[in-house]
């Protein structure tokens, strides 16, 4: 049971740091086209986002791929970027019946994230155990991820609720921002030498 606080704790601990700031805008630019109400698309698109993230963690801490890790810092502002782009170019903030390419995108890029999330589980891990610590890391990592998504969802009711921005404004311009500061990581972070 220690190893699993253990490993649920780093899970946790690694995205509710500063360090994970891009992780956290990552899933803020997914959420921020979603109200309360919303509840259950949210749970798809994140469980989308955590079966590719679990993917690729499971596969790096197997040995079975490895990335260089600069060019995967690099990749994730990337990530944030497009997903931004997405919802600046949202048409409307209802949500068609078929999937929609906001669950595409969190699919493909959780395993993007999920190669990110290796190394800091990597840095520690023998084989031994390596199941159930994957469960562990992992639990935790959506445990910080949920209290993200509900904060995000807090956000935007009071900027649409209380302060009567519409929709779309709160979408695009909330979007654009976070654009902004994922195209200087992915500036500060280009991978000259790979």
């Amino acid at each position: 049971m220690q190893d699993f606080t253990f490993y649920f704790k780093l899970g946790t601990d690694h995205i509710l740091t500063w360090d994970a700031i891009d992780h956290i805008l990552f899933v803020a630019a997914l959420c921020l086209r979603y109200l309360w109400q919303d509840w259950r698309k949210v749970v798809v698109l994140i469980t989308a986002f955590t079966i590719g993230h679990s993917l690729t963690l499971a596969l790096s801490a197997l040995g079975l791929i490895k990335v260089n890790a600069g060019f995967i810092e690099f990749l994730i502002p990337l990530t944030i970027a497009a997903t931004c782009i997405t919802n600046i170019f949202q048409k409307n903030t209802e949500q068609k019946k078929q999937v929609s390419l906001i669950y595409i995108l969190a699919l493909f890029f959780g395993l993007i994230h999920g190669l990110a999330f290796a190394g800091t589980l990597l840095s520690m891990e023998g084989k031994e155990g390596l199941v159930a610590h994957l469960l562990a890391f992992n639990l935790g990592i959506e445990v910080a991820q949920l209290l993200i998504v509900l904060v995000i969802l807090l956000i935007s009711y009071l900027a649409i609720q209380q302060l009567k921005l519409s929709r779309m404004v709160w979408l695009r311009g909330a979007s654009a921002l976070i654009l902004i500061v994922s195209l200087f990581w992915a500036y500060q972070r280009f991978p000259y030498f790979l």
